[in-house]
């Protein structure tokens, strides 16, 4: 199998569609933003808000020495994304390297309902390099089931690397049986 179980984690604790945890589940604690520390948010933001479609929902200047450009996909309190630019570093940072995420790099996972249509314009997008073109795979589920997945993953200009994903069955947690499929 080509991904590690880290990403299958990763993956199984995302949903098709968001939806709140039941009240006697919460914890007093959300996850609202990841922000990715980037060399040129100029080079960054063609991806996420032009490929992926995320929207923009803030970009200023902080004490002129960091940009934040923030960006959501459907739901603008938890699950946000921040991009942020150290100005006037005083040194050229060192290029990005597009290798598997090694320990302390984010793998950022995004599903995608409509993955074979937009992955064209994914993979069109400046600065965005091609991991894997969209496949089919099968996770693991529970009871010798099978969880399928169209696949695909690209790096940023960055080199952060990137899960798209379109879940093609029931997700890991929602179904009947705890997210065992039959492969379809």
């Amino acid at each position: 199998m080509k991904l590690g179980w880290l990403v299958l984690l990763a993956w199984t604790i995302g949903s098709v569609t968001a939806a709140p945890v039941p009240d006697e589940e919460r914890i007093p604690v959300d996850l609202r933003r990841t922000t990715l520390v980037v060399r040129d948010i100029d080079k960054s933001l063609p991806l996420y808000r032009d490929g992926l479609g995320l929207n923009v929902i803030y970009d200023q200047v902080i004490g002129g020495t960091t940009r934040l450009v923030l960006l959501r996909a459907n739901d603008d309190f938890i699950g946000v994304l921040g991009l942020m630019q150290r100005l006037n570093l005083g040194y050229t940072p060192a290029p990005p390297e597009f290798r598997k995420a090694q320990p302390g790099q984010p793998i950022l996972v995004f599903n995608l309902q409509d993955l074979e249509e937009r992955f064209k314009r994914i993979e069109q997008t400046p600065h965005v390099t091609v991991a894997e073109s969209p496949q089919r795979i099968e996770y693991p589920g529970a009871n010798d089931s099978v969880i399928p997945v169209l696949f695909s993953a690209v790096w940023d200009a960055d080199g952060n690397f990137i899960e798209l994903n379109k879940i093609l069955g029931t997700p890991a947690g929602q179904g009947d049986d705890q997210g065992a499929n039959r492969a379809q």
